[in-house]
């Protein structure tokens, strides 16, 4: 009998088989590979156009000293562009100013004896535990603010971050925020820090933070919130869940996300026991000893291999910025398709950018704030 057709069971006369019918006979082993093999292509398109644009943006910073080398690993370019959409042009102007930043503020080298005073009643620290995906979880406790010195707390968490990236395993490059609002007052809202919290963040660790848990945030911070959402892009405030200890759809999200043997009784684990400061500090003190080898190339394999910049300038190094083209210059792009290759790979002399920032507020003098600008201090 043909393909095409079916014999009724009634005449033995043949009639062609309906569309319906024809769909029926299709293979399904069939139908899983035209998707399998659809599915490799557009996965082969985009991680080609990824290296593409990862490749450019390396070409455009040009050669760099062993530390900012390692910081401008593959996976440290790939952030950066994902958190510009693509665009190379903004990526390629984010990661400049982190690399002035690194440069002026060193925070790698930042140690304990430093900023222990900040971390005395435990308002920031590295818990001992990890999410299941293994990422890192920094605990928040707002309400044990002990220090009026911005500077300070932002020293404190920029310490925090560099430690949390530290202890990443190979495959996670996130970490999980849990903020507990036990104790929270007015007294602890201040829009200042929350601003520079969010400059950090977004500017210096793009792409760092895969989660953050608000848990039991009181009513009167619902306001707040939606002022402080205006310092936050829209991929990092939808990365914040609110978490309440008596509703049971939200307490899912942490259940899902931690085993609650080994999660704080705070959060609604089974851990009762407490932030110890002499058993972190003796954590923190160790961790630092790690640090130094984590910036050599010995441990980051996939840093490129660099000339000896060692006594380089920020100057030498093309970093200076000052007649790049304007952000309302839009060259979009979006991944895995779209992506018109002639705007994002534009000339390399239309790539130079204004390092400066502009704040309609003024800020003291600092040497150590996060938004500083080579010329506010001498080059390292």
């Amino acid at each position: 009998m043909s393909e095409g057709v079916k014999r009724s069971s009634s005449n033995g006369f043949e009639k062609p088989l309906t569309t319906e019918h024809q769909q029926e006979k299709v293979c399904p082993s069939h139908l899983l590979v035209t998707f399998v093999t659809s599915y490799w292509r557009e996965t082969f398109k985009l991680v080609t156009l990824s290296s593409m644009q990862v490749n450019e943006v390396k070409r455009l910073v040009g050669p760099l000293p062993e530390k900012l080398s390692i910081y401008c690993s593959d996976a440290s370019i790939e952030r950066h562009l994902r958190a510009r959409n693509w665009n190379v042009k903004k990526a390629l102007k984010m990661l400049k100013e982190t690399l002035k930043w690194r440069v002026a503020y060193k925070p790698e080298e930042i140690r304990w004896e430093e900023i222990a005073h900040e971390a005395h009643t435990g308002k920031i620290y590295r818990s001992s535990y990890v999410d299941k995906h293994g990422r890192t979880v920094l605990v928040m406790r707002p309400s044990c603010q002990n220090s009026k010195s911005i500077k300070g707390q932002i020293k404190y968490l920029v310490y925090c971050m560099e430690n949390a990236i530290l202890n990443l395993p190979p495959d996670q490059e996130q970490m999980v925020w849990l903020i507990d609002f036990s104790g929270f007052n007015l007294s602890h809202i201040s829009l200042k820090v929350t601003r520079e919290t969010a400059h950090v963040l977004q500017d210096h660790y793009p792409e760092r933070l895969g989660l953050a848990i608000l848990y039991n945030p009181p009513k009167f911070f619902e306001p707040f919130w939606m002022v402080a959402k205006a310092f936050l892009e829209p991929k990092t405030y939808n990365k914040v869940k609110f978490v309440y200890s008596d509703e049971i759809n939200t307490m899912k999200i942490v259940e899902d996300l931690f085993d609650m043997d080994y999660l704080e009784a705070a959060f609604g684990g089974k851990d009762s026991v407490g932030f110890d400061i002499t058993k972190y500090a003796e954590r923190m003190k160790e961790d630092d000893k790690r640090m130094p080898s984590f910036w050599t190339r010995a441990s980051s394999p996939s840093a490129a291999p660099q000339p000896d910049l060692a006594s380089a300038t920020l100057d030498s190094l093309n970093l200076d910025s000052n007649s790049d083209a304007s952000d309302d210059d839009k060259t979009e792009g979006s991944m895995p398709h779209g992506i018109d290759s002639d705007t994002v790979f534009t000339d390399e002399n239309t790539l130079v950018i204004d390092g400066g920032k502009k704040e309609s507020e003024s800020e003291s003098e600092d040497p150590h704030r996060t938004d500083v600008k080579p010329d506010d201090k001498a080059h390292a």
